[in-house]
């Protein structure tokens, strides 16, 4: 009997030790069980161009067919599988964040290239409605896809506001939230840093008109930005006035014109004119030199005209507008 109760009490005490010695891996395990279990079935439902999208999960491997995503993904600390026309961004979009090596280019932006999406094995394609609708049947044969409308009939109302817009939407998709708020305070807060240069030079309140600048067809051409253009809104934060206007926002944020139009400016002399052109391709001194219509510009007759880099992107994301609000200022102050 005793026997018996001596082997009774050394099982106890091993069942005792063994509890005892857990180190709480057990306990570990089962919360990054719950983890993975809850990230499993995290689902969310969004509205974008085609209507409403319920997206599984959270994506990690997606494909930009647009730059302002692509640059946006930057933004959030994500390195996208695939990004349309690499070389493109590379040359436009001068922001400080880089690609990995591993991002493969996917087409060009109007036509991407579905079996090099299909190779990156995405768990979503962002695409653009205006670019792709075409191929959207074919692109959800790959992955799901988030559809933008950049310039849809919303969006086309403030290309700025319609870009954090997305950046948020973005955001959501890939459970960015945090960082996509700390993104955009930092771009206002860079436009805020600005703005003071814009006080030290006393240009606050000034008007203004910008224009990119370039032959077609053999006709020097202007693209007056519109205030609904991420560069008026922009120039509006910095404490700017934009002094062309349009019945109607411009869808992309522009209005093609000629010489002629500026004109209706001839008598503005505090007119501050900002103007992107390539070095190869200055209209302002190939086509204008010696031009009295131009010439004879009050606001040219008082030197107050600002070049900017041919590179200037108008058209970018969150990162690429701290790029440009630079460009803008230091064309005015830096002269």
């Amino acid at each position: 009997m005793k026997k018996m109760l001596v082997v009774l009490l050394a099982m106890l005490l091993l069942i005792l030790a063994a509890c005892s010695g857990n180190d709480g891996s057990n306990e570990e395990s089962n919360e990054e069980s719950a983890d993975e279990s809850t990230e499993s079935e995290r689902t969310i439902t969004i509205e974008d161009a085609m209507g409403e999208q319920t997206i599984e999960g959270t994506p990690e491997n997606i494909v930009a067919l647009e730059w302002s995503y692509a640059e946006n993904l930057l933004a959030l600390g994500i390195q996208p599988a695939g990004v349309a026309d690499l070389d493109g961004f590379n040359q436009w979009v001068n922001i400080s964040k880089d690609f990995d090596e591993s991002v493969e280019d996917v087409g060009t932006r109007q036509e991407p290239n579905l079996e090099a999406i299909r190779r990156q094995d995405p768990d979503l394609i962002i695409a653009v409605k205006f670019r792709h609708e075409q191929y959207l049947d074919q692109l959800r044969d790959i992955a799901p896809v988030v559809t933008f409308a950049p310039y849809g009939e919303e969006a086309v109302q403030d290309h700025y506001q319609n870009m954090i817009n997305e950046m948020e939407t973005l955001a959501e998709i890939v459970d960015k939230q945090e960082a996509a708020e700390q993104a955009v305070a930092e771009l206002d807060s860079f436009i805020e840093d600005q703005k003071q240069r814009i006080k030290e030079a006393g240009l606050e309140g000034s008007q203004f008109l910008a224009t990119q600048a370039f032959t077609a067809q053999n006709t020097p051409t202007l693209r007056l930005f519109t205030g609904n253009s991420m560069v008026g809104k922009i120039m509006n934060k910095l404490g700017f006035e934009n002094v062309y206007e349009t019945e109607e926002p411009e869808v992309y944020g522009y209005s093609e014109v000629t010489l002629e139009a500026l004109q209706n400016f001839q008598d503005n002399e505090e007119l501050q004119f900002l103007y992107i052109v390539q070095e190869d391709d200055n209209i302002f001194e190939s086509d204008y030199e010696g031009n009295p219509a131009w010439e004879n510009l009050s606001f040219v007759q008082n030197g107050n005209t600002h070049q900017l880099p041919g590179d200037t992107w108008t058209f970018g994301g969150v990162l690429s507008n701290q790029v440009l609000t630079k460009q803008l200022v230091d064309a005015m102050v830096n002269e």
